[in-house]
């Protein structure tokens, strides 16, 4: 069997864990040959592949981003997308596509299986967003990232009695802001799912200034005031119909200076919480969902994603994974809630 494999989406650490999982399984076990194609969905759109081997995976297990590229490419957007890749796929004699991403491009391994496409799936997103999943690889990495940045702001809003507003990722679902802020010892978490009150966090800025600490709010990309819209500093699309989320930790920081009087600074995390090495965690996990996904191509039981339930990897269809996100719980938020201010 000749088998496809591409990562889509934005770069995150393990997905070269998961290639090397999958070429190792699949080639010692199975005799499977692997082709790699190039930058997400526009590899097997334009038919853009590489050689991928037992002798190319070596030594990637430590290395962040992805061998293979990646790219946002939609080609469910593109007139005669499907059968572009289908053409290419022939071509190419790949009878199986392992799809490594998030929501995006999952999304479109769900509307190719319907079309006949066979596709395995394995989750990956820095946000930990898709549901099905106890936890995607990228997360661990991202917290640990946001968490040891958070810890040396500390000592620099102290020295200078500042505000410091930390900016993390997170479109709709604030995992990585809660996560990180927890184990970072924010003093205010602002996440998507929870609208904000501008009045309750600068009432946090000043309780924190009063017992002389300086106070870290911590905030995912997309946390809207309750009584405002969406902040971004344009309105461009991807080609996911995303806007690109930019603006918001700027804009709180100018918000609660203008509020309390006190100076404040925005520290905007963005790439660099998916860039670097994998954690352990994540080197196991990702490795794991990747021996699972050559299993799931052998048993020929496409349209399913391997997720991660408890400790055992188990595959759930494609739609379980992507229908809706998985945002973080009202009662998961209110556990954090006595330590703000």
């Amino acid at each position: 069997m000749r088998v496809g494999v591409l990562t889509g989406g934005g770069d995150c650490p393990g997905l070269n864990a998961v290639i090397r999982a999958v070429v190792r399984k699949g080639v010692t076990q199975y005799g499977f040959e692997f082709v790699g194609f190039r930058d997400g969905w526009k590899g097997p759109l334009e038919g853009n592949t590489m050689p991928l081997g037992i002798e190319q995976v070596r030594g990637i297990l430590p290395r962040g981003g992805t061998i293979l590229g990646s790219s946002r490419t939609n080609p469910i957007k593109i007139d005669g997308g499907v059968d572009q890749i289908k053409a290419n796929l022939a071509a190419q004699g790949v009878d199986a596509l392992i799809a490594i991403g998030g929501e995006d491009t999952l999304g479109v391994a769900t509307k190719l299986d319907e079309l006949g496409v066979p596709v395995v799936g394995v989750p990956k997103t820095i946000d930990n967003d898709l549901s099905a999943t106890d936890y995607t690889f990228g997360f661990d990495t991202a917290v640990n990232i946001a968490s040891e940045a958070i810890d040396r702001l500390h000592t620099t809003a102290e020295s200078h009695h500042r505000i410091l507003v930390v900016d993390v990722m997170g479109r709709h679902a604030g995992w990585i802001a809660l996560h990180a802020g927890m184990s970072g010892g924010a003093n205010g978490i602002l996440i998507p799912e929870v609208p904000f009150d501008l009045d309750e966090v600068a009432g946090w800025v000043e309780s924190r200034f009063r017992s002389h600490y300086a106070p870290i709010i911590v905030v995912s990309e997309g946390a809207l005031p309750a009584d405002g819209e969406l902040i971004t500093k344009d309105q461009s699309l991807d080609a996911f119909g995303h806007v690109r989320l930019t603006g918001i930790g700027d804009w709180l920081a100018s918000a609660l200076e203008d509020r309390t009087g006190k100076e404040a600074r925005a520290s905007v995390l963005g790439h660099i919480q998916r860039g670097g090495t994998p954690t352990a965690f994540d080197r196991v996990l990702a490795t794991r969902f990747g021996l699972h996904a050559v299993d799931a191509i052998a048993d020929k039981d496409y349209g399913k994603m391997v997720a991660l339930q408890g400790t055992d990897i188990v595959r759930v269809p494609f739609i379980a994974a992507t229908g809706v996100l998985k945002t973080v719980p009202i009662e998961r938020y209110d556990e954090v809630r006595p330590f703000f201010g």
